[in-house]
């Protein structure tokens, strides 16, 4: 019995001591505020103290009396240091402090996006910077802009390197080499805050406007290859020299032999009086000229059986 009464004696101090360290409780231990919103946060002492209380730009507390003291702010619009709770103690350690640890959000006033030294149309194949701008967002180290291309997502661009907790400007750029299936796409760029589990969920997230990019291409026919066609005497053939492009392309065509019919700046000529001969159209736009040659020859009778 005394041996056991000497084992309570000594552990009882040793668990004392190293039983929870500062004894002081944040609850809750991390708080994702938004810019205007309330906060409230409650520091509670795990053994009796002497003075308890918060240390803050805003709102300072204390008490000496309970093992409990709230940091209370109704609207929180400050960009102050993180609240500190701290704790007078009767025994070792005397005093101690918990930080708490504070995130104030607030989404950008704006996001844009716009090409780079660059106005009108974009020309297949060329490279081109499109800028995103995001104005007024805090904290910048928890910010990610998403660069989408219709809905596809593109390209992310995140901000962990950089550390502040009042509202900054910053930018990313998306390099393109549109082709001219991307004429008319949209593009836009996605700031979100990602303030993990105690922030809100989804995370708040400001799009831009969308830019529509206009391409530039030179014509391109649906059937590139030359094509030869049997004419029959008396019946309608038709040459068709449609092509894509942007601009809309202009159409000539050139022959072999003077054209009974002129007809301009179509892409399809359909006709009963044409002439065996080569015929030969054009498509131009403000990029290039492209051509292709119908040869129309006259149908050969086959020989009668005897």
């Amino acid at each position: 019995a005394k041996l056991a009464l000497v084992g309570i004696f000594f552990l009882w101090p040793l668990n004392r001591r190293f039983s929870d360290g500062c004894s002081l409780v944040l609850k809750p231990s991390r708080v994702v505020v938004g810019f205007g919103e309330p906060v409230s946060v409650s520091c509670e002492a795990t053994r009796p103290v002497r003075v308890l209380g918060w240390e803050s730009a805003i709102n300072a507390a204390h008490t000496q009396q309970d093992l409990s003291v709230q940091w209370k702010v109704d609207s929180l619009i400050d960009w102050i240091e993180e609240p500190i709770c701290y704790g007078v103690f009767f025994t070792a350690p005397r005093q101690c402090e918990e930080k708490l640890n504070l995130v104030l959000y607030k989404t950008p006033d704006s996001v844009s996006i716009r090409p780079v030294n660059h106005t009108g149309p974009m020309v297949e194949g060329k490279e081109y910077q499109l800028l995103c701008e995001v104005q007024n967002i805090a904290p910048v180290q928890y910010l990610t802009l998403r660069w989408y291309r219709e809905h596809t997502e593109v390209y992310n661009h995140s901000f962990s390197d950089l550390i502040s907790s009042s509202p900054v400007q910053v930018s990313s750029i998306l390099i393109i080499t549109p082709t001219k299936a991307e004429n008319g796409a949209q593009y836009k760029c996605v700031a979100e805050l990602e303030l993990g589990p105690e922030g809100p969920q989804p995370p708040p997230t400001v799009t831009s406007e969308p830019l529509n990019a206009s391409v530039y291409f030179p014509p391109t026919f649906l059937t590139p290859e030359p094509e030869i066609l049997e004419l029959t005497v008396g019946a309608e053939i038709t040459l068709n020299c449609t092509a894509t492009g942007n601009p809309t392309p202009i159409y000539s065509w050139e022959s072999s032999h003077p054209m009974k019919e002129r007809i301009e700046d179509e892409p399809i000529i359909i006709s009963s009086s044409l002439l065996p001969g080569t015929y030969t159209c054009t498509a131009s736009n403000t990029l290039e000229k492209k051509s292709k040659q119908f040869i129309v020859k006259a149908k050969t009778k086959g020989r009668k059986k005897l």
